[in-house]
């Protein structure tokens, strides 16, 4: 099964948000390489906010490029398998943790924003990490840092205290 194919079976199975979840699917249906980064009318992206509900905190990276606190996350590749896989692979490339595992049950929200490449159709799931997780910044950030549920407003946007609600609300 490719990662196309892959996407259309998560988008179809994700039962929430219903009016976003038809316009991926609308896209891919439109759009063959709506995976990739060339579609230039926007693409599919995963990724993956690092959670350690032990201690009440997530794990944000300020990325270099939008200079915003985000979760991690980005582009497909050609070697991704799987939406999950994608996701689980840019939230330990881009925190450096070792050992993430994805929350069960597929993915946690579905984003839809604008970025200087194109609109980012983004499946957003959610990593729990381990006790012992040592984070790594990695070179697409100028800073990586754990932040408590109730900072996490302070810093910042919408989309990830959504992604913040929902993944709490799944625990």
């Amino acid at each position: 099964m490719s990662l196309y194919d892959d996407a259309v079976l998560v988008l179809k199975g994700y039962e929430d948000q219903e009016q976003l979840r038809r316009t991926y699917l609308e896209h891919l249906e439109t759009h063959p390489d709506g995976m990739w980064k060339a579609c230039r009318d926007g693409h599919i992206t995963a990724s993956a906010l690092v959670i350690d509900p032990s201690r009440g905190r997530v794990l944000l990276t300020l990325h270099k490029k939008l200079r915003m606190w985000l979760q991690m996350g980005g582009h497909c590749e050609p070697s991704d398998e799987t939406l999950t896989a994608a996701a689980l692979r840019e939230a330990t490339e881009e925190s450096g943790v070792a050992g993430l595992s994805l929350l069960p049950g597929g993915p946690v929200r579905l984003d839809r924003h604008h970025t200087p490449c194109a609109w980012h159709l983004d499946v957003q799931y959610a990593a729990l990490a381990p006790a012992d997780a040592v984070e790594t910044i990695s070179d697409e950030s100028l800073d990586l840092r754990w932040f408590a549920y109730d900072e996490v407003a302070d810093v910042a946007d919408e989309s990830v205290l959504r992604l913040l609600e929902a993944t709490r609300a799944r625990l």
